[in-house]
Formats: C-alpha cells, structure tokens, sequence
C-alpha cells in the first residue's frame, strides 16, 4: 500500500484485510477486518520512499506483504464497527479536521507576521502595507475564513460528545453531518489562507529560504486525504431530505 501514515516508525501495522475470497464481491458488500502484524514479521517490508509534496514527516512510506501470517489474536472485525450507530467515523475525520484547522490559523499567524514586513504598493499611499486598504479587506476575509472553519470545528466536537454520551441513529448521524461539514470548511480555510499568506507578504515572502510553501503544501497534500465533494453531498441530502449518511470510517 502506498501512503501508509506512520508505518516508518511504527512497531506494529495496522492492515485493513477482504474476508471474502468471491472475485464478483463489491468492496462495499465484502465483510473487512483489521489484522495488527508487528514491524519484524516475515514478508511485511516497510518502504522509506515517501516523496509528497507536503506532510513530508509523517513517515508514510508504501508497505508491501508478501505471503503474511497474522495470529487470530491479532486479527479484528471492521465491518461489525458500523451495523450499529457508531461516532467511529466522525471521530477520524474530526481530527482531520483539526490538523486542516491547524494548518489554516497558522498560515494566517504566518501572514501577519509577513504582512508586517512587506513593503506597501505605490498606488495604496500608504507608509505601511498593513495600512493598504486592499489587504486590510484580504486579511479580514482570511480570518472569517479561519475563524468560521475554527467555530464548525468546535461545534462538531460537541456533536461528537452528545453522540458518545447517547449513539442513537440521529445523534450519531448528526454527529456526521457536523463533522462533515467542519472538514469542508476546515478543507477551504487551509487551502485558501496557505495562499493568502503570500498575498499580504508580497514577493520577500516567496523566498524558498523562507519555506513558507509549507503551509500551502501540507494543507494540499492532507486535503486530499478524503474527498470533501462526497462530503457535500452527504450534507445536501441531509439538509434537503433528512437522510442519514453511510456508516464507514470516512464520514
């Protein structure tokens, strides 16, 4: 598997395993498990070739298996996860979320600081480019962006905590839907301000001895961990219709 986060440094990994053998099974109807293996079993090798453009530390090196032997012990039942309301899934993608979050508030710290080093356009009249009236209006559109994003963020760690507390069909779809809806958000606000950033601080910014790509390039390689377009559509059809969202770990 390419992409394997953390495997590099991992004493165990963790293997998402079909327990059907049936060639016209659809991946959706094959029942899953987990098998944890250890780092040093036979046949399991661990690739250091991990060359994203971002989220270059986590380690996500490709893992291949040849002809592994798991104990039973060590194996786990996935599919069961979802037959009955479950936050499993909202928990996963609310801390992806938050790292997405993370990265939006810190490039928008970032571009202040820029921003306070710039030198101002001629055209603005002003002694300072934070005084530009044109990157006033970006910076306060940057930080709606980030704080919105921050707000839904928080909101759908509540809806999280009322689903734990009571994991009914509703509370627990819910609970999707918010989280949902915080990763979309949270998706624009990292994308977006990791670009703004380079608007308020003007061409010095763009220095690669600043390495202030970083941000643009974390949040873009993340995001695209899981797609915010099905995201959208769970939502629509939540807010339009009321129907519930599909049990799985991506939602």
């Amino acid at each position: 598997k390419f992409y394997s986060t953390g495997a590099l440094f991992a004493d165990w990994i963790a293997v998402r395993a079909s327990l059907d053998d049936d060639p016209d099974a659809t991946d959706a109807s094959t029942p899953k498990a987990v098998a944890f293996v250890r780092r040093d079993t036979a046949g399991l090798t661990v690739v250091d070739d991990w060359d994203g453009m971002g989220q270059r530390t986590t380690a996500s090196g490709t893992v291949t298996l040849d002809d592994i032997e798991v104990p039973d012990a060590a194996v786990v039942p996935y599919t069961p996860i979802f037959e009955a309301p479950t936050t499993y899934g909202a928990q996963a993608q609310l801390l992806h979320s938050a790292i997405d979050v993370g990265i939006a508030t810190g490039a928008l710290a970032e571009a202040v600081v820029q921003a306070g080093r710039a030198r101002p356009h001629f055209e603005a009249d002003v002694e300072r480019a934070v005084d530009d009236p044109l990157l006033v209006q970006i910076a306060g559109e940057a930080t709606v962006t980030v704080r919105a994003a921050q707000a839904l963020l928080a909101e759908a760690g509540r809806a999280v905590d009322r689903a734990r507390a009571n994991p009914t069909a509703e509370t627990t779809a819910a609970a999707s839907i918010e989280v949902a809806t915080a990763k979309v958000a949270a998706t624009r606000a990292a994308v977006e301000t990791a670009n703004i950033l380079f608007e308020l601080g003007g061409t010095r910014s763009a220095s690669g001895a600043a390495n202030l790509s970083r941000y643009w390039r974390d949040a873009r390689t993340h995001t695209l961990h899981d797609a915010t377009r099905w995201k959208l559509q769970h939502i629509g059809r939540w807010t339009l219709s009321g129907t519930h969202p599909p049990r799985y770990g991506v939602l």
